[in-house]
């Protein structure tokens, strides 16, 4: 088994506070109103969104993926920092056991830099391609900046 990692790092204009409360406290609630055709709904499955809850993403008619479940690896709301460690999903993995994710917001002047770091833990002679992971992680793009678009429509949400 091998471990690709891959990580990347986005600039808002949103205090970390704010796009922390939105993409990992508060990702139940906002989401599904940001993205409703992307994200049907994000319920929790186990536990409140503490270490070790189990959160399960359902996604839109349109989407090539129905769920994923995540499970909550650490979680430090005062460092805006998260670590998460996707379970399952209604499609087959046939190249990654797992994959694992850090978020963390950082201050850069009036807004953040959020750097994310994906591990994917391949099978065995599994190869992953990087055009593959690329899909993903514009995906994860748009719905950052989608975030960040209505937060700074809506200066009184996740205030």
């Amino acid at each position: 088994m091998g471990i690709i990692t891959y990580s990347m790092e986005i600039t808002s204009a949103v205090a970390p506070s704010r796009m922390f409360k939105a993409l990992v406290l508060e990702s139940h609630n906002i989401l599904p109103k940001i993205v409703p055709e992307g994200i049907k709904s994000v319920e929790f499955i186990e536990g409140d969104g503490g270490v070790g809850s189990i959160k399960q993403t359902n996604f839109g008619e349109s989407s090539h993926i129905k769920y994923t479940k995540h499970k909550v690896e650490a979680l430090d709301a005062g460092s805006f920092y998260c670590k998460y460690t996707m379970i399952e999903s209604d499609i087959k993995f046939d190249k990654i056991d797992f994959v694992t994710e850090e978020v963390k917001f950082v201050a850069a002047g009036n807004g953040c830099v959020c750097m994310m770091t994906s591990e994917y833990h391949i099978k065995e002679g599994g190869e992953l391609k990087e055009e593959d992971i690329k899909k993903g992680k514009d995906k994860a793009m748009g719905l950052y900046k989608a975030v960040e678009e209505y937060l700074v429509a809506n200066p009184a949400v996740c205030a």
